[in-house]
């Protein structure tokens, strides 16, 4: 991977030269280009003034902020330029919390650290391990503007998420379809869904289980299409799924965990042919 931004780590007197990589791959997603249906080419998005009725360049364009609706106030880039934070190149931490102290709603983008040299390998790999099960908050400008972000361990790195601010998350509350939802649930609906739910207890999650299957659909009808091949659209379900008494389905779900825990586990064979573990071990007593 490349680094996408190079500078420091500062908390208290301690000064560590990193770098900054993406932690995510957007070449994973497909995208898509549009084009004119007749010819496939390309469309271009041209700026254009419907009051003028012409297209504009971008030196005649500046940026407006509308105050109040149809109004606008200009604002040049040299007066952008002049609140901008100053771009230090520092990763300022002033605060040390618990990792899990962290509401999951202000995680943004994931990024990963490291050192920026040998000689900065020491000192970082110790911060690194000082943060074991904790977060370190701080400050940095970022892409033009100042990010608050929180720095934690992982692996034999770093791990840095920029944070939203508390004005950017909205108030559940503020959801009237919630006014009807009951403050408790019934007792014993509760506790029987507790049961459902322990058969679904795992440690942690297997992403293997949750391929993108839109994904991958994707790219197989692209690859047909590539090869000429006519693409079939599939039959859709009829009609929304039934709405069963929340008693019941949980009962039912709770005997279908039960059966599955009993059921035992067969080897699968063909006609003829024995167990591989069978075959293993006729095969090693000849041995």
């Amino acid at each position: 991977m490349r680094a996408i931004w190079k500078g420091h780590l500062r908390l208290s007197l301690v000064t560590i030269p990193i770098r900054v990589f993406p932690a995510t791959n957007a070449a994973a997603t497909i995208h898509f280009h549009q084009l004119h249906r007749t010819c496939q080419t390309r469309i271009q998005y041209k700026k254009w003034c419907p009051h003028h009725r012409v297209e504009v360049g971008n030196d005649e364009i500046v940026k407006g902020y509308e105050f109040e609706r149809g109004r606008y106030v200009v604002i040049e880039d040299k007066e952008i330029d002049k609140v901008r934070p100053e771009s230090t190149r520092v990763v300022n931490l002033s605060q040390i919390i618990d990792a899990d102290a962290i509401d999951p709603i202000f995680f943004e983008e994931p990024y990963f650290l490291s050192p920026d040299g040998k000689p900065a390998a020491e000192s970082f790999a110790v911060l690194r391990d000082a943060l074991q099960g904790k977060a370190a908050i701080g400050t940095v400008a970022f892409h033009g503007r100042e990010r608050l972000v929180a720095i934690e361990p992982r692996d034999a790195g770093l791990s840095m998420f920029t944070l939203r601010r508390k004005n950017e998350i909205r108030s559940i509350g503020a959801i009237n379809e919630l006014d009807g939802v009951p403050r408790r649930a019934k007792a014993d609906e509760v506790s029987l869904a507790k049961k459902v739910m322990a058969s679904f207890e795992r440690t942690a999650i297997d992403f293997s289980k949750y391929p993108d299957t839109y994904e991958e659909s994707l790219k197989k009808m692209i690859e047909r299409k590539i090869a000429g091949e006519e693409i079939v659209e599939p039959a859709e379900p009829k009609g929304p799924p039934k709405v069963v008494n929340l008693m019941d389905a949980l009962r039912k779900s709770l005997d279908e965990a039960g059966a599955r825990r009993k059921r035992p586990a067969r080897a699968t064979m063909a006609r003829g042919r024995k167990p591989a573990r069978v075959t293993k071990l006729a095969a090693r007593k000849r041995a």
